[in-house]
């Protein structure tokens, strides 16, 4: 993974102060451990649970497999029993530089912009991950255009 751990994109400013909503970077994490977090889970974690769920390495495979456990022993104290699982992409859509998923294309065509295959190569995976998250229809993305403007500044 080449983010920082402590980094956190400018569209979501309204939000990281208080970790009201999940962050992108933990988006990324619970796609790569497999876990299917709820934002009510979320919100009754406190907020050192919240950040150290933040800064806390999911890159390796040993890292994946420890960030799962801390996040699933987290929702079992405060629900008795796990989150749910969530199948893990062995290939997924934000580590291909080659392909502009569908999704993110409607959603581009959508809001009228452009990105160009090179320009999607560039983004770094998290980037592409939010754009891909971002793009899902049946959700208002609202964010969808800021991340496309910040990501291409």
């Amino acid at each position: 993974m080449t983010m920082l751990q402590d980094v956190y994109f400018q569209f979501e400013a309204d939000f990281v102060a208080s970790l009201r909503c999940i962050p992108m970077q933990v988006r990324y994490k619970l796609d790569t451990c497999g876990v299917k977090l709820k934002l009510k889970h979320w919100h009754q974690f406190s907020q050192e649970e919240r950040q150290q769920l933040v800064v806390m390495p999911c890159d390796t495979a040993e890292a994946i497999a420890n960030y799962r456990a801390y996040l699933q022993e987290l929702v079992t104290q405060y629900n008795g029993e796990p989150a749910g699982e969530l199948p893990v992409d062995s290939h997924p859509a934000w580590l291909d530089t080659s392909n502009l998923p569908t999704t993110v294309q409607d959603k581009l065509s959508e809001v009228g912009a452009l990105l160009s295959q090179e320009q999607w190569a560039d983004f770094t995976p998290i980037q592409r991950f939010a754009l891909i998250k971002l793009s899902r229809p049946g959700h208002e993305n609202l964010n969808f255009v800021p991340a496309l403007q910040e990501f291409l500044a």
